[in-house]
């Protein structure tokens, strides 16, 4: 054993060329050819002194291999004794041998590009060879001298050796792993993986590809690359952990709003997403995704409100928990669906984003304004084919110092996009109108836009800039509510109705249009069908908006009365118990008691007339219920900036309004979009759209699952207060 062990020490002193099983020199991993380097996964450790010498320093077992030219530069390496000269250069100190092979007394060999060079003694050509052909210059070179020196200050001699094996970039990911001597980081890395798969929306395969095994290979050698089956099995425990600690997050909920979103992946499949959004303990706005399915074949009613009600009992919910359904296009009929109002009760919205594209795309079909676009579109496409006229359009740009600017399309279902086409094209009008002077040519292909259509799309512009600025309003944080939904359409109508005053009477058509179609889908116009709304509810319960300014004097007294009523209904005596704190103990009703009981025993309680009774007439507060008066101390109370966070200003006054905060916590969950704003209101796919479109569908749900909800989960649980 001490002869053995002090042979080791020897091995692991020896530091420079890569050699072979028998003595060779052995090309770069890369180089080597493919099948080859997969065969290495199922080579046995080696176990003579001379094949763990060879692994020590970056060896690749290929003598097998090797042809009758590497067996003479073989033969030439040997000294009369048998033994390999190339292992006393090992010796030598310089690290410029780690890149040579000895072949004989006078040439060495660079291990990179194969070339030979004469050696007389000296490192200075082999170097400089080094930095000019393949730019490794001393630092590098350095840099693997020190990481040497302080491994071996830390390391005794046996894990130097180890280390060195795994130190190889080259051969690491095709030679058999080599035993790590921490398991704790090995399970660090396979999680590590694994969280890279979901939170960057990866499909598990990904394990298989080249590239990433290489870079595996490269920073921790001794990693075992996990497959697909056992990443299946890891994703699947992470899916039920983070599954659980969702469920009992989503039982501390008073009213959930569940939001639908339908989307399609490349494969042309269908899939809905269901999302929960509420507001909880703590006055923080939720937004999870519950489960994301596949959608086969034409199913409506029955598909919707049994896929619904499947969801909820997965995570232990009741239907009676769900108190609107936010729905997008796709699922209008579905939301709809007297399934859904008969059998459950739930009240169902439209996305804002999708009912504001229909209202500004039924504005934009008039037929001068169609053709303005179908024109504009055709000379954007034309210097799109053109080589010349984009070249020539570049070249004006230079000269306006306007480079930055290029042309952009629309996208038919982004209504958006049509407005920055405009704004391009406006910009490069000029440059746009001399190209197409100059190119006769072009001219024959394409028409300039008329002179009333550049005023037409001119004055496009502050219509269309004033929706925009309305979507970023609804973008921002405090205004993800549907509470800001209706300050926000009387908003818009105001304004562009104000805008057009001096307009062509096709932009003051065009005007009439959205605005008439503001009113239609959102009830504006009609008193009645705008107080059942849950929005109009919801904007009386925002402190910002508590005025709801849109509604005539009339309709805001018929608000507060119907909020009144909802309050009765939610607070009646049945329902209030002793958890209840916000009512005097006198108005707790008793396991048994009946109203008209509590309503008895209360008559000889009541407190004899004062003299201000006698004077000015009975108190009305006195004879108000509790909830009616913080209702009524509710409307008094000042305006909000509109830079508060509603749930900030709830969370801070709850206690003094804690029967209408109930009611806020329901109707401020309800979001103004059924997907979150940044990705409804975008002017092209976002991130999340194009990674989920290509995920394969067997583990799409536990992917999606853990993407959106795990960031969301811990920073529930960091900011606890």
């Amino acid at each position: 054993m001490a002869d053995l062990s002090s042979q080791r020490v020897s091995e692991f002193l020896h530091k420079g060329v890569k050699c072979g099983e028998d003595g060779a020199s052995q090309r770069p991993l890369e180089e080597a050819p493919e099948d080859h380097q997969l065969s290495l996964l199922t080579q046995p450790y080696l176990q003579t002194v001379e094949e763990e010498i060879s692994m020590a320093f970056h060896t690749y077992n290929m003598a097998a291999n090797s042809g009758p030219s590497q067996r003479r530069k073989r033969e030439k390496g040997m000294s009369l004794d048998g033994t390999s000269t190339t292992l006393s250069v090992d010796r030598r100190k310089s690290k410029v041998w780690n890149y040579y092979t000895k072949l004989g007394d006078a040439y060495v060999e660079c291990n990179v590009c194969k070339k030979q060079l004469s050696f007389h003694n000296s490192t200075t050509t082999m170097r400089e060879h080094l930095v000019r052909k393949h730019s490794i210059r001393d630092t590098a070179l350095s840099q693997l001298k020190e990481e040497a020196a302080s491994e071996s200050d830390c390391l005794g001699q046996e894990s130097l050796g180890k280390r060195a094996r795994q130190m190889t970039p080259e051969n690491s990911l095709f030679q058999p792993p080599v035993p790590s001597c921490s398991e704790p980081r090995t399970e660090m890395v396979l999680d590590l993986v694994l969280e890279m798969i979901f939170r960057d929306l990866h499909p598990l395969s990904v394990v298989e590809d080249k590239g990433f095994r290489l870079l595996m290979g490269y920073l921790e050698p001794g990693f075992s690359i996990p497959s697909s089956m056992q990443l299946a099995s890891m994703l699947w425990h992470k899916y039920n952990v983070v599954k659980q600690h969702l469920e009992h997050y989503l039982h501390t909920a008073q009213a959930i709003i569940l939001s639908l979103d339908f989307w399609t992946s490349q494969p042309s499949q269908t899939y809905l997403t269901i999302s929960a959004n509420f507001i909880d303990c703590n006055w923080r706005l939720a937004r999870c995704i519950l489960e994301t399915q596949p959608v086969h074949g034409h199913k409506r009613d029955d598909f919707l409100g049994e896929k619904l009600c499947s969801v909820l009992a997965e995570f232990e919910l009741s239907p009676r928990s769900v108190f609107c359904v936010m729905h997008d296009q796709l699922s209008n009929m579905l939301a709809n669906s007297p399934v859904l109002k008969d059998a459950y009760g739930w009240t169902s919205l439209c996305c804002t984003a999708y009912m504001l594209h229909l209202c500004i795309s039924t504005a934009l079909q008039a037929d001068p304004v169609q053709e303005a676009l179908a024109a504009a579109r055709d000379i954007i496409s034309y210097f799109q084919q053109d080589a010349k006229a984009t070249c020539s359009l570049n070249t004006k740009l230079e000269t306006m110092s306007k480079t930055k600017l290029k042309l952009v399309v629309d996208m038919p279902s982004r209504w958006i996009t049509t407005l920055e086409m405009c704004e391009s094209l406006l910009d490069l009008k000029w440059a746009i109108m001399s190209v197409l002077e100059e190119h006769t040519k072009g001219t024959a292909t394409v028409q300039n836009l008329a002179d009333h259509q550049w005023k037409l799309l001119q004055d496009l512009l502050p219509v269309m800039r004033t929706i925009k600025i309305a979507t970023s309003f609804l973008q921002e944080e405090q205004n993800g509510s549907t509470s800001s939904l209706l300050p926000c359409m009387h908003g818009i109508m105001t304004a562009i109705e104000h805008q057009c005053q001096d307009s062509s009477s096709i932009i003051k058509t065009m005007v009439s249009k959205i605005i008439s179609e503001i009113n239609q889908h959102w009830d504006l116009s009609d008193d009645g069908k705008l107080l059942e709304s849950p929005a109009v509810v919801a904007s009386f319960l925002d402190p910002r908006f508590k005025e709801v300014r849109f509604l005539s004097p009339a309709a805001r007294s018929q608000l507060h009365n119907r909020v009144k009523n909802i309050l009765s209904q939610v607070f009646n005596l049945q329902s209030l118990t002793s958890t209840q704190p916000w009512l005097p103990s006198e108005c707790k009703v008793e396991v048994g008691e009946t109203s008209s009981q509590v309503a008895n025993d209360r008559a000889p309680c009541e407190h004899p007339q004062s003299i201000y009774d006698i004077l000015l007439g009975k108190d009305p507060t006195e004879s108000m219920p509790e909830i009616h008066q913080q209702l009524e101390n509710y409307i008094v109370e000042p305006l909000c900036k509109r830079s508060t966070n509603p749930l900030c200003w709830w969370r801070s006054n709850e206690h003094r309004f804690p029967a209408v905060a109930k009611l806020a916590r329901q109707y401020l969950a309800i979001p103004a979009t059924a997907v979150v704003p940044e990705q409804a209101f975008a002017a092209a796919n976002t991130r999340l759209e194009h990674r989920r479109a290509v995920l394969t569908p067997e583990h799409l749900d536990q992917i999606l699952f853990l993407n959106q909800n795990l960031d969301f989960l811990e920073s529930m649980k960091n900011s606890k207060t």
